[in-house]
C-alpha cells in the first residue's frame, strides 16, 4: 500500500507530536537527559515518534520522499510533493513508475543503475544527489537529483529510502552561466589575438623607421619611434595581462565536479573559436571518437584548461595554421588532445614546462608575454581532477597536448532486472 499522508506506514500524525516529544518542565525539574543514538540526537526516557514528527515535513515539503521495497520493486511510500514535482497522482506509482523511468535518458538510466547497485548490496552507505534528466512527452526536459539510502528491519527486508527534488531551474541557470562564461573566455582570447596583431605590426615598421633613419641626428624622432614601440609593446602585454589574470583568478576556486557530457560540451565550447576563424587566421577544427564521453569534472574550470590551451596554441600557430581538437576513448578513460602546426617546443625546455613559474616561458609569435603560471595552474587542476597531462612537440612541425580522465563508469544490472 502506498501511503501518501507524509508518514510512513504504521506512523500516525498529531497537531501536538513536537510538544509530546519534548514534555514541558515544571518548576525546578531538571531538563531530560539527551542520548545520541549515532545517528539523531534523542531526549530519555520516551524518545518521539520520528515518523509523526517528520510529518508536517513531508507533508508540505516540494521535496518527495520515497521508500522502494526492493524485494517485491514496489514503492510503499511517497510524499505529497510527487504530484508537485512530476504531476502524477500517488495513488498510481506503481503505474507510473516503469513510465518515468522509460523517460529518463538512456545514459543516465544506466548510470542509475550503476550507483544504485552499491547501495542496494550494502557495499555503500548512501548515493547523494545523483542529476538525472527526464523527457516529457511536450519535449520538455526536466532535471531531477535522487538521493537514497538502503534499511535493512529485523525481518532483514530491505528498503531504499531518500529524496527526489526538482533542480531544473538550477541546472538552466548554472548551464548559462557556464555558456556565457565560455563565451567570454573565447572573446577575450580572440580580441586578444586580434588586437595584439595590428599593434604588433606597428611595433615591427616603428623599428623599421628607426633602423632607417639611424644616420639622422634628429632627437625627437628618435624620441617618438621609442615612445611608439614602447606603447606597442605594453598594449600587448596589457591585453595579455589581462587575460591571463581571467584564467587565474578562475582556476583558484574550489572544484564543484558534475557529471558531465565532455564531446557535446567541447564542440559547443569550440564554436566561438570556429565562428571567428576568419578574424584568428586559422582553422578550428573538432572530432570524436564516440557520440557520447561522460566524465565527472567542474565544468567551468575544464572549460578553462581547453581555452588556455587553444591560447597556447594561437599563440605559436603562424597564420595560416590549424588547431584540431578531438575526443578519444581509450578504456575506462576519456582522452581530450589538443594538437596545433605551430612552431614546437625546444627539446630542452620541454622538461620544465610544468613547473611554476618556468624557464621555458617564451613571448608569442606576435610578442605576448606569458607569466610562466599557465601550464603549472593546468597541470594542477588536471591533477585534482584525478587525471594526467602530457605533451609531444617536434620544432618546426607542432605540439600535442593529451589530457586523460577517468571516464564514468559503466552500469551493471540491478537485482531482478
Amino acid at each position: 500500500m502506498v501511503h501518501s499522508s507524509g508518514l510512513a506506514e504504521g506512523g500516525t500524525a498529531t497537531g501536538s507530536a513536537l510538544a509530546n516529544a519534548v514534555p514541558p518542565r515544571r518548576g525546578n525539574e531538571t531538563a531530560p537527559s539527551t542520548v545520541h543514538t549515532g545517528y539523531v540526537l534523542c531526549l530519555s526516557p520516551m524518545p518521539p515518534d520520528y515518523a509523526a514528527l517528520f510529518g508536517p515535513l513531508t507533508a508540505h515539503s516540494r521535496t518527495v520522499y520515497f521508500a522502494y521495497h526492493v524485494g517485491t520493486r514496489r514503492v510503499r511510500y511517497l510524499s505529497p510533493a510527487y504530484e508537485q514535482v512530476l504531476g502524477g497522482p500517488v495513488a498510481r506509482i506503481a503505474q507510473d513508475l516503469p513510465r518515468w523511468l522509460a523517460r529518463l535518458h538512456p545514459d543516465d538510466l544506466e548510470y542509475l543503475r550503476e550507483q544504485l547497485l552499491p547501495v542496494v548490496r550494502g557495499e555503500t552507505a548512501v548515493v547523494e544527489d545523483l542529476e538525472l534528466r527526464l523527457r516529457h512527452p511536450d519535449d520538455r526536459r526536466q532535471w531531477l537529483a535522487l538521493t537514497a539510502a538502503r534499511s535493512t528491519d529485523e525481518q532483514g527486508t530491505t528498503t531504499l529510502v531518500g529524496t527526489l527534488r526538482d533542480i531544473t531551474r538550477t541546472k538552466e541557470y548554472m548551464h548559462n552561466a557556464d555558456k556565457f562564461n565560455a563565451k567570454k573566455n573565447a572573446t577575450l582570447e580572440i580580441l586578444s589575438h586580434d588586437l595584439s596583431g595590428p599593434l604588433m605590426v606597428v611595433q615591427q615598421l616603428a623599428e623599421h623607421v628607426a633602423e632607417q633613419t639611424e644616420g639622422y641626428a634628429n632627437p625627437t624622432l628618435r624620441e617618438l619611434l621609442r615612445l611608439m614601440r614602447a606603447t606597442c609593446t605594453d598594449s600587448v602585454n596589457l591585453i595579455r595581462d589581462f587575460v591571463n589574470q581571467e584564467f587565474l583568478e578562475s582556476a583558484s576556486v574550489e572544484l564543484k565536479l558534475e557529471r558531465i557530457e565532455l564531446v557535446s560540451r567541447i564542440s559547443s565550447f569550440l564554436a566561438d573559436y570556429q565562428n571567428a576563424q576568419h578574424l584568428l587566421h586559422k582553422r578550428i577544427g573538432f572530432s570524436a571518437a564516440g557520440e557520447a564521453a561522460y566524465v565527472h569534472i567542474d565544468d567551468n574550470k575544464f572549460q578553462q584548461i581547453i581555452n588556455n590551451l587553444l591560447s597556447n596554441a594561437l599563440k605559436f600557430t603562424p597564420d595560416g595554421g590549424r588547431i584540431e581538437v578531438h575526443v578519444a576513448l581509450p578504456p575506462g578513460h576519456v582522452q581530450v588532445q589538443v594538437r596545433d602546426t605551430g612552431i614546437g617546443i625546444p627539446a630542452r625546455l620541454q622538461p620544465l614546462l610544468f613547473d611554476k613559474f618556468t624557464k621555458a616561458r617564451r613571448p608569442g609569435l606576435r610578442g605576448e608575454r606569458t607569466t610562466g603560471l599557465g601550464m603549472s595552474v593546468i597541470h594542477t587542476l588536471v591533477t585534482l581532477h584525478d587525471g594526467r597531462i602530457w605533451f609531444e612537440s617536434e620544432e618546426g612541425v607542432g605540439t600535442t597536448f593529451y589530457i586523460e580522465l577517468p571516464a564514468a563508469p559503466e552500469a551493471s544490472p540491478l537485482p531482478g532486472g
